[in-house]
């Protein structure tokens, strides 16, 4: 029986750092440039004032309000001014068409009070002014127009479970080892909060270039890792950290890789969890990667569960912990040749079929 080289860890000093595609904290390491149809940004503006940052935001948000009223102030005070009100408000018998309002601050206030609805009582709109009632009215209905995009758009922005995602934590490196006779391609996964994620599901992508065939080069080609959709195990109880696999076999892009194969490679493994947030029912979504050099040959994690009185603890010091296992070298499908060779050393008939 061959014996297989043990455990190496896939660190070549000599490999130049490159560029992820996606950040360890999620973040997706893509610029858009020469976008010439930004019109395509205000025909969706909600999103578009959603995803823009806090302070842009907060910029936006006081600049609509204060335009608004500017705006609505100017028409109350050139209804004055074309009435005379300006002019003959301090005149005893002159109905103005709103009492107290002698300038544009006052305008401006008045207009302030109106749509936000304050009433002080010093300024008040009199019936004898139809185009004031109108200019009332109108006001009222872009105000509240104006509330219910500006407040949803915080609303959203507030209550946007970005910010779960924090609490979601991957291990430092990916691990690959045997368990249970096949090659595993394994990392782990914890949430750190007492509230769980409902419906967690997770999934991953191998990103690498390729060129196919017929000459044509694929940059950052995505291939779908199998963690268990067929079976079911992509779905997750996420209560205390899980170890997610991979198994290696016919239909893995890793089953032809070797140690010596995947050093040489140049590759980035995605991984997405999803679910839904238990206290606000909202889609979260949590990502990480592993480039080719955090990829850690025979080794395993470290247990981080421990049976207590009444209650299990996890110990999250020991979560990115790995210990070296061994593991051979070679290629799960040549793993997978040495053990049938195995097998066939014991039955001559197999060996007969084999060659």
């Amino acid at each position: 029986k061959q014996t297989l080289p043990l455990t190496h860890l896939i660190s070549d000093p000599a490999k130049k750092p490159r560029q992820r595609y996606v950040q360890k904290d999620g973040k997706c390491n893509v610029h858009h440039g020469n976008v010439q149809e930004t019109y395509r940004y205000l025909s969706d503006l909600f999103t578009t004032l959603v995803d823009l940052r806090w302070r842009l935001s907060l910029f936006i948000f006081t600049l609509v309000y204060v335009v608004n009223w500017l705006f609505f102030g100017f028409l109350w005070w050139l209804i004055a001014l074309i009435r005379g009100d300006l002019v003959h408000a301090d005149e005893e018998g002159w109905t103005p068409c709103v009492e107290n309002l002698n300038s544009f601050v006052s305008a401006f206030l008045f207009s302030i009070e109106t749509e936000t609805t304050i009433g002080y009582g010093y300024r008040v709109i009199t019936e004898k002014c139809p185009e004031g009632i109108i200019l009332l009215l109108l006001q009222a209905i872009l105000g509240s127009i104006v509330n219910a995009m500006m407040v949803g758009c915080m609303f959203v922005k507030i209550s946007q479970p970005k910010n779960r995602a924090e609490t979601l934590m991957f291990s430092h490196n990916a691990v690959i080892s045997v368990r249970d006779n096949k090659m595993c391609l394994m990392f782990r996964v914890g949430d750190l909060r007492n509230s769980h994620i409902v419906e967690a599901s997770i999934r991953a992508k191998l990103i690498r270039s390729q060129q196919t065939k017929e000459g044509e080069f694929i940059p950052l080609n995505q291939t779908d890792i199998n963690i268990g959709f067929d079976t079911g195990d992509d779905r997750l109880f996420l209560v205390s950290p899980l170890i997610i696999s991979h198994e290696i076999n016919e239909k893995s892009p890793f089953w032809e890789m070797s140690l010596a194969q995947m050093e040489k490679e140049e590759f980035e493994i995605v991984v997405i969890l999803e679910g839904m947030v238990e206290a606000t029912g909202m889609t979260c979504q949590a990502r990480s990667s592993y480039l080719d050099t955090e990829v850690l040959w025979g080794h395993r994690f470290t247990p981080v569960l421990s049976l207590e009185k009444g209650f299990y603890e996890v110990d999250y010091n020991n979560f990115h912990d790995v210990y070296e296992t061994n593991t051979p070298t070679c290629s799960a499908k040549e793993l997978a040749r040495l053990e049938i060779q195995d097998i066939c050393l014991l039955s001559p008939t197999c060996a007969i079929l084999l060659y």
